[in-house]
């Protein structure tokens, strides 16, 4: 946790000192808009954050996918153990594994 930590520090550190030295602007253009005056770190920054949602959102959608496929897992193993315990409490003269 304390490793977490130091590694979200380090990248603050990181970006903070990047912001403050790329402050030139720019134009942006982009199909049919063109925007003047940006600084180059808020471009960048701004495309970074572009890439995380590109990524994040189908991992987010996968993620979701694969923790309801763990729960039905979970689910479904539950239902066996109960009905194996059930079948064996029913069946005289057994005696458990182990």
């Amino acid at each position: 946790m304390k490793f977490g930590y130091l590694v979200v520090a380090v990248l603050a550190v990181a970006i903070t000192i990047f912001v403050l030295q790329n402050t030139a602007e720019t134009a942006v253009r982009f199909a049919i808009w063109r925007l003047d005056g940006v600084p180059i770190a808020g471009l960048v920054l701004g495309a970074l954050g572009a890439g995380f949602l590109i990524v994040g959102v189908p991992l987010g959608i996968k993620l979701a996918i694969w923790r309801s496929r763990a729960r039905s897992l979970q689910s479904r193993l539950e239902t066996l153990d109960n009905a194996a315990d059930k079948a064996r409490q029913q069946t005289p003269g057994s005696s458990p594994p182990g």
